[in-house]
């Protein structure tokens, strides 16, 4: 049999210094957790601002971002043929508009031989 604590005061003081200890315990476990993961940010932070390795004869990204498919004349009209005008398909043949006369696209050919 265990024999009952003689003063009640130590028991006390050893109940308040083991609380301390969990205490200190904890707040060692809490600092080590903030450690790693301001060590981990740091980490992937320095990965992200390191500059893209480019191979020789790659696509250039701030070339391919400004290129655009070349605008038609500003006088013709429109095809409605989007793929057509992105390269995708051949569009159509442009036909002859109604302002040019008859005579004028004859004479085109007639020219056309003597050449």
């Amino acid at each position: 049999m265990k024999s009952p604590p003689k003063d009640k005061a130590a028991v006390e003081r050893q109940q308040a210094e083991q609380t301390r200890q969990r205490v200190r315990v904890g707040m060692i476990g809490l600092a080590a957790v903030v450690l790693l993961i301001g060590l981990a940010s740091a980490i992937f932070s320095s990965v992200n601002q390191q500059q893209p390795v480019s191979a020789t004869g790659a696509a250039q990204p701030d070339l391919v971002a400004n290129m655009s498919a070349p605008s038609s004349a500003p006088g013709a009209a429109a095809t409605n043929e989007p793929l057509a005008e992105m390269g995708v398909t051949p569009g159509a043949a442009p036909t002859p508009s109604a302002a040019e006369s008859p005579a004028a696209a004859a004479s085109d050919t007639s020219t056309n031989g003597m050449l």
